[in-house]
């Protein structure tokens, strides 16, 4: 299972799928359900208006499709895995051709939705970028969101991170850089180009051994660079080395809008479709956005926390902190200082979290209210509580300073004393007879949760 048609014809056959017969538009409309059914089952919009060749894939990952997708059957395997590829990475084939038609390079094709109504146009949101540097001995495969200007040319979103580092040496040689865009794509490869690797190491190798080795290659006939073989859509184009536009404003990971740059722009060479395409939509700011993304630095919290700490259950990168920058984890301790290495650990491995807590196994970190009621009953703010000032936070958190990017980042140890009596800190339980269980899954639509 290496493409995204094999991915989907699973979610399919598990009743995980909806179909939207439907006519809509990638205007607002298609982005409207994105929202309403967000976390939910797999969206397949079979009619968009405008795109008749096309149907738009939305939601193709929650949590729960994310560990189907990585082969594995709970989140610590898939920290695991997801850490063995970024030790172990492994060189894909190289195939001659994928299985596309060369079609009039015109991105108006494309059914590139228009999110958000203070958006500054149709944005691509699920774009694996490649390219290399100019000497071809680095490859670099990230997510960009991309803003469409017309046919021929978008402006792409650079941070400081490895593309822009291989778009600056192309342009101190006074070249564009050549890149490959690979939309519609196994979610494996985008958890891939999402991972923090060094630079050198290119995130199609990381993707191939999370792909236990099947993943293929094609190289782009005009630039310099690859792209998976079995993609829906590839765009080949160059990323000018003078060319700037004003990029954004487009809802970020906080649901807040980014703000409005001078970025660089990329020029379309050439555009290859398989018949009949699926078009992946990420929705800005929504559940699969925030999983791409932070999902890896939950892995990376994983591995740095085990390190202080006996064992670590789980990682929650939250839903209510734009699952960036708030982390939940559950941690078995063996004396009352491990929470708060805990705590530094965390912030240590992603420098972007803002707030920690820490809790005991007993709490499932995934369901808020449990997290709030360890809190309320396990912790005390004059003992349990971390405080570090001035330090790099995130720029994507708004209250941050802009400028510096520098915050006060909080952790909380909500775990209970290993000096008190842990029957103390526990909920009470009620004993339910078979006949009470049959009675309440009887009553299933009126139970609490």
């Amino acid at each position: 299972m290496v493409s995204l048609r094999d991915f989907l014809a699973s979610c399919r056959k598990e009743g995980d799928f909806l179909s939207i017969e439907e006519e809509l538009s990638t205007e607002y409309e298609i982005s409207a359900v994105m929202r309403a059914l967000d976390g939910g089952p797999v969206l397949c919009f079979e009619k968009v208006r405008g795109h008749e060749d096309f149907k738009v894939i939305a939601n193709l990952c929650n949590r729960r499709r994310l560990l189907k997708a990585l082969g594995v059957k709970d989140v610590v395997s898939a920290y695991r895995k997801l850490m063995e590829a970024k030790e172990k990475p492994s060189e894909p084939e190289v195939v001659d051709s994928g299985p596309w038609e060369e079609v009039e390079p015109d991105l108006t094709r494309l059914p590139v939705l228009k999110h958000y109504e203070g958006d500054a146009g149709p944005y691509i949101t699920s774009a694996v970028i490649s390219a290399k540097s100019p000497d071809g001995s680095v490859e670099n495969v990230s997510v960009h969101r991309l803003l469409v200007f017309d046919g021929r040319k978008m402006a792409i979103r650079l941070v400081p991170r490895h593309l822009y580092r291989l778009w600056q040496m192309a342009r101190e040689e006074g070249h564009d850089l050549g890149i490959g865009i690979a939309i519609g794509v196994h979610p494996a490869v985008i958890l891939a180009s999402t991972t923090p690797v060094p630079f050198g190491v290119s995130e199609f190798y990381v993707a191939n051994t999370l792909l236990n080795g099947q993943l293929k290659l094609v190289e782009c006939e005009e630039v310099d660079a690859r792209v998976p073989s079995e993609a829906e859509i590839v765009i080949e184009g160059r990323l000018k080395a003078y060319e700037t536009a004003p990029e954004g404003p487009l809802v970020d990971i906080t649901g807040t809008y980014d703000a409005v740059r001078q970025q660089p722009v990329v020029e379309v060479l050439k555009i290859w479709i398989r018949e009949e395409p699926y078009y992946h939509a990420i929705l800005p700011g929504g559940l699969e956005h925030r999983l791409f993304m932070g999902f890896p630095r939950e892995a990376e919290v994983w591995k740095a926390v085990s390190q202080v700490v006996p064992s670590v259950k789980a990682v929650n990168l939250t839903p209510g902190g734009c699952g960036w920058l708030h982390a939940a984890i559950a941690i078995e301790k063996n004396v009352d200082g491990d929470a708060k290495n805990a705590i530094l650990a965390a912030f240590s491995a992603h420098p972007s979290l803002k707030h920690v807590v820490v809790v005991d196994p007993d709490i499932d970190i995934y369901d808020p209210e449990q997290v709030e009621w360890a809190i309320a009953t396990r912790f005390q703010a004059d003992e349990d509580l971390v405080v570090i000032r001035n330090v790099r936070g995130s720029t994507l958190d708004p209250s941050a300073d802009q400028e510096t990017g520098l915050t006060t980042k909080v952790g909380l140890d909500a775990t209970v004393p290993l000096g008190r009596d842990r029957k103390a800190f526990e909920k009470a339980s009620i004993p339910v007879s078979q006949e009470v269980r049959e009675l309440l899954r009887r009553l299933g639509p009126w139970r609490k949760g």
